[in-house]
């Protein structure tokens, strides 16, 4: 029984961490849809202030940043990004060294060995650390998603269309190939 217990709960571990190589490719699809136009595009409404497009993925690099240096500081750290600055290709490039290296802080975090390195998940030196493990996992996944959908939808306010003629981020059986993943989301 034990045995079984222990296969199932590899499962699990091997689909977040798959779940989670695709991530950066959603990323990665949305920064190569974007109309460049869209990146510094003035916030819609009469008030100014609030994130524009490239602030918004300057911002997810930044926290992955600061998750590995919280949490993984064995681990190289990309640089930070500027987000009054940063162009679509330097946040193209930060985001796949930090995704990287969010990935391999995640493997050691769920892996069941007793002397992995990466025991806590510091979200930042004003919140409460959390053992590492799979509320890591959730708390990271979806942290990128809400600035995802926040970024398409602003996207779509300031009139540029993004991912409109392919289910893009859902089509989750072409990240999969497309991170180089053998087997399918299960």
């Amino acid at each position: 029984m034990a045995f079984q217990s222990q296969a199932a709960l590899a499962e699990i571990r091997d689909s977040l961490l798959e779940t989670y190589a695709c991530n950066d490719a959603m990323n990665q699809l949305i920064l190569s849809s974007l109309d460049p136009r869209a990146w510094r595009a003035q916030l819609p409404g009469k008030k100014s202030g609030g994130r524009t497009i490239a602030a918004m993925f300057a911002h997810l690099h930044n926290v992955r940043v600061s998750w590995l240096k919280n949490s993984a500081p064995h681990l190289k750290c990309p640089p930070p990004l500027d987000p009054d600055r940063c162009t679509m290709k330097q946040a193209t490039a930060a985001h796949k060294r930090s995704g990287a290296q969010c990935l391999r802080m995640l493997t050691d975090a769920l892996s069941a060995t007793p002397n992995r390195r990466v025991k806590q998940f510091a979200r930042g030196v004003w919140m409460q650390t959390w053992p590492a493990g799979g509320t890591m996992f959730a708390y990271m996944f979806s942290h990128e998603a809400h600035h995802r959908g926040q970024i398409l939808m602003l996207a779509h306010q300031l009139g540029y269309r993004v991912l409109h003629r392919t289910p893009g981020v859902w089509h989750w059986e072409k990240l999969w190939k497309q991170v180089g993943l053998k087997t399918r989301p299960r």
